[in-house]
């Protein structure tokens, strides 16, 4: 605990140094006197001077967060400042509050209420009265100025009972292996307890802790942290453990209206997994994946084989075609020559005819290759959609195991 706050006053230092102002030759004079309520004062109880003068980082003034959600006299610094007739006097704050007055039935002050800046304006008296209050254990100022005079103080909060338990742990482990497991412990104001006694129970007997109780640190690495260490089990499903506060004065014990509720039993779930059983599992699903890879491995031979022998019957058709083509072409000469040789007046009628002949011949021929070569291609498509679909599917199964698509 000394360490963390030694951390934390030595961080506040370097960002308010130099908060302390020396008072200026000024008409403005200012005394300022802060304190705290004590119960026990003589002659009844009362304001008095703090055991620390709270003038620097290091004589901070403690006083308790307002954990009941109303601010009065044991909460509070009272600071007031006497100063010339009819002056202002502003208190600002950092990480504290300020308020005018205290928490009473008619005029309920809580820890919403106040700001980090007032100002008092004397009227005709000479005096200004503040009340200061923390909800952080981090140290605040307060800078209470009069025209050009400023006083500084500290002030730092103790945090309350624990109000909320957050556990951190795996969400799953493997079948007797031993997990960590953190407790936070932090009062309603989320200020982390430490020193507290925190009990864990298992439930039904699915995990064997290192210990039941675990104690929140007190250093800068683990303050308000209690850590377990959970043996899970070496079959079953999960391992359930809940977590409270091991002394009952250590928590609040109910709700408070206006602030976080309590949360004083979480719990830390954990499946537990079966490694061998994993393990089957992943060779069976690998063996199925090399079996469906075979059969798609032999359809990809088919449809390249069925590829194949379809480009063979096309180019066979095309094949028969031009020969058809060729002997169309050939009668259609020798039928052009006899006309000719037979009667030279006839032949211009004739050599018409076979041009208009041949034309068709083309064109029959042209739309028959056409559709043979559409044909073809529509097949080759076909095939390696067919296959890269497989592909496909056995890449996402096998990561590491991919086969290359054909383009």
């Amino acid at each position: 605990m000394n360490s963390f706050k030694k951390i934390a006053l030595a961080m506040v230092a370097a960002m308010t140094l130099g908060t302390m102002v020396a008072t200026p030759a000024s008409a403005n004079t200012m005394s300022v006197v802060a304190s705290t309520w004590n119960a026990a004062k003589t002659g009844g109880a009362g304001y008095d001077t703090p055991a620390t003068a709270g003038t620097a980082l290091t004589t901070a003034i403690v006083r308790p967060v307002p954990a009941d959600n109303t601010v009065d006299n044991t909460d509070v610094v009272q600071i007031v400042a006497t100063v010339v007739a009819g002056t202002s006097v502003t208190a600002t704050s950092t990480n504290a509050t300020i308020v005018s007055a205290l928490h009473s039935t008619a005029a309920p002050v809580g820890a919403t209420s106040g700001s980090s800046s007032l100002t008092v304006a004397t009227g005709t008296g000479t005096t200004a009265t503040f009340y200061v209050y923390t909800k952080t254990t981090a140290i605040g100022t307060i800078v209470v100025t009069n025209g050009p005079v400023t006083l500084t103080y500290y002030v730092q909060g103790t945090a309350g009972l624990i109000n909320n338990l957050t556990v951190s742990a795996p969400a799953t482990g493997a079948a007797g292996t031993r997990q960590d497991i953190t407790v936070s412990a932090t009062d309603v104001f989320g200020n982390k307890v430490s020193g507290k006694s925190i009990t864990a129970t298992v439930f039904a007997a699915t995990a064997v802790m290192d210990t039941a109780t675990a104690t929140t640190g007190a250093t800068l690495s683990d303050f308000g942290v209690a850590t377990f260490k959970a043996t899970l089990p070496a079959a079953g499903t999960r391992s359930l453990i809940t977590f409270s506060p091991t002394t009952a004065g250590d928590a609040t014990t109910t709700d408070v209206v206006g602030l976080p509720a309590r949360v004083l039993a979480p719990f830390a779930e954990i499946a537990v997994r079966d490694l061998v059983s994993e393990l089957a599992a992943e060779k069976a699903a690998k063996d199925a994946a090399l079996a469906a890879k075979a059969v798609a491995d032999a359809a990809v031979v088919k449809a390249a084989a069925d590829a194949v022998a379809a480009k063979a019957a096309s180019d066979a058709a095309i094949a028969a075609e031009k020969a058809a083509s060729a002997k169309a072409l050939a009668d259609a000469k020798t039928a052009s020559d006899a006309a000719l040789a037979a009667e030279k007046a006839a032949s211009a009628k004739a050599l018409a005819d076979a041009k208009t002949a041949h034309d068709a011949v083309v064109l029959a021929k042209d739309a028959a290759i056409a559709k043979l070569t559409a044909d073809n291609a529509a097949a080759l498509k076909a095939i390696k959609a067919s296959f890269n679909s497989l592909a496909k599917k056995w890449n996402a199964k096998n990561p590491k195991a991919k086969v290359t698509l054909v383009k």
